[in-house]
Formats: structure tokens, C-alpha cells, sequence
């Protein structure tokens, strides 16, 4: 009898907690479209018992109905501005109760990199869900890509890319690991990482791209440590890539093997016109050929 008047004392005191401020809270905001208040996971898991996941399940479709109806709102010229921090708060209350969810996941990428540009605040929701979802390689593709994309963290690219590419076993990604190390200026990790996969691969394929990428990568990094000694001895950059030859830094200008030519940008990185691809050009930059 005690044990259950002690909870029934609990579940009145919680329910005031959590719905004095969610009234007020209600209050405040605008009449149209109210996503509602989400209480703190911590506070959920108290009384939720084993549903943890059913409600978990319930606040992302929440999410995602209140999403769509903006959107479908903003179609019909009634413009609505969204709630994204009420929304991501819900998203990170769901992923609390269920981080195997990928609906929150999936949506968070999608709605608050490119519509918000907290590329930082999605990367650390995703990073918390690979605990979990180890087996999932969209995870640490997204985190790779808003780091490289978005905050231009070519280092951490590398890394969850590389996981991406480890989890699927993709060649693509490989060979964009690689290159974020280089950008990043860890182009011996890169060619390390691409000589794994040319020596575990059995497909003979793939073993020639990544020889072909890791060649190319050898020959930008020899082109880079010859212009690290021409700044030590001469104080400045070359005006030209040619420079490294004619001063001896380095016998020849190596080939790059898809065929490009190799150029120094404005901030004297070395860079080919290929783009390290097969599509030549597509998008080099060459300020300082």
C-alpha cells in the first residue's frame, strides 16, 4: 500500500514537472504549427519503463509530420518559419531512448547541415549513433562529408570516410579517403590506407585503380617535399612547379599517372590539372600553373 501511494506521489509530482512548463512554454510560441514540448530524455526514461522505443518512434515521426506539414504549408505561400532547435532537441531525445533509430539520423542530415548549417551539431549526433549502428556506413559517410564539406576539416574527413569505406568496401571511397588525407596534409596516412586495400583486394580492378590513385598521391608527395626544401633554402615560394627542376630540388617533374600536369595553387599546395581523376580539370584550380 505504501509502495503504491509512493508512486502514485511520483507520477503526480512528474506530471507537474513536466507540464507546468510545457504550458508555458505552449504559450510563448506562435498559434500555427506548434511542435509541442519535448521533456528531457533523462526525465522520459523514469517513467517510460520498457517503451523506450515506441516513443522514441513516435517523437521522430512527430518531428517529421510537423516537418512536412511546413513544407506543405510553404507551397500553398504561407510562410511559416520552422522551430529547427525544438525539432533537433526532439531528434536528440529520440536517439537518447532508441540510438539505433535511423530515421532521426537520416533526417538530421538532411534538414539541419544544408537548411541550418550545424554541420557540427549533426556530425556529433551521428558520431554517437556509429556506438551503435557500427554496421551502418551512411553514418560516418555523412560526418566525413559535412566535415569536409561543410567546416572544411579535411582531417576528420579522412577518418570517418575511411570508416565508410572500411564498412562497405567501396572504391569510391577509398580513393575520396585518400584524398582528404592528402588535403588534409596526411598524404603518407593516404597512400598507407591505399596500399592496404591494393594489397587486400582480390579484384584486379580494383587493385589497378588503387595503384593508380596511390601513384599519384606518391608523385604529389615527392613535388611537396621538393618544395619544402626549395622554401627552406631560398624564404619564398617558387613562382613556378618548373623551379624545383631548375634549382635541383628534384631531377624531373613526374608524371601524373591519369595524365594531368602538376601546378602549385596560391597557397602552395601541389595540385595537378587531372584532379587526381580521370576527368581532367573538372574542377582544378589553376591560379598558380
Amino acid at each position: 500500500m505504501m509502495k503504491r501511494l509512493f508512486l502514485l506521489v511520483c507520477l503526480i509530482v512528474f506530471y507537474g514537472v513536466i507540464t507546468v512548463p510545457a504550458s508555458r512554454y505552449l504559450l510563448d510560441r506562435p498559434v500555427a504549427l506548434k511542435l509541442g514540448y519535448t521533456p528531457s530524455s533523462e526525465a522520459i526514461k523514469l517513467v517510460v519503463g520498457d517503451q523506450k522505443l515506441l516513443l522514441a518512434e513516435s517523437l521522430v515521426i512527430k518531428v517529421l509530420f510537423y516537418f512536412g506539414s511546413l513544407v506543405e504549408k510553404s507551397m500553398n505561400r504561407v510562410d511559416i518559419p520552422p522551430e529547427y532547435y525544438g525539432m533537433f532537441k526532439t531528434l536528440k531525445t529520440a536517439v537518447m531512448l532508441d540510438p539505433y533509430n535511423q530515421d532521426a539520423y537520416y533526417f538530421a542530415q538532411a534538414a539541419f547541415t544544408w537548411e541550418v548549417g550545424h554541420a557540427e551539431d549533426v556530425n556529433k549526433m551521428l558520431i554517437y549513433g556509429m556506438e551503435y549502428r557500427d554496421w551502418d556506413m551512411l553514418l560516418p559517410f555523412f560526418v566525413g562529408f559535412n566535415a569536409a564539406y561543410f567546416l572544411k576539416d579535411y582531417e576528420m574527413a579522412a577518418i570517418y570516410t575511411r570508416r565508410a569505406a572500411e564498412i562497405s568496401g567501396s572504391d569510391l571511397l577509398t580513393n575520396l579517403t585518400a584524398r582528404y588525407f592528402y588535403e588534409a596534409n596526411h598524404d603518407q596516412m593516404g597512400i598507407a590506407f591505399l596500399k592496404q586495400r591494393e594489397e587486400n583486394t582480390k579484384d584486379q580492378g580494383m587493385k589497378s585503380l588503387y595503384r593508380l590513385r596511390r601513384e599519384s598521391l606518391e608523385a604529389a608527395q615527392a613535388l611537396q617535399r621538393s618544395l619544402e626544401r626549395f622554401v627552406e633554402k631560398f624564404g619564398h615560394q617558387p613562382e613556378k612547379i618548373d623551379r624545383l627542376v631548375e634549382e635541383g630540388m628534384i631531377s624531373h617533374l613526374p608524371d601524373d599517372p591519369y595524365g594531368g600536369e602538376f601546378y602549385l595553387d596560391s597557397h602552395g599546395k601541389v595540385r595537378s590539372t587531372s584532379n587526381f581523376s580521370f576527368t581532367r580539370g573538372a574542377d582544378a584550380v589553376q591560379d598558380g600553373q
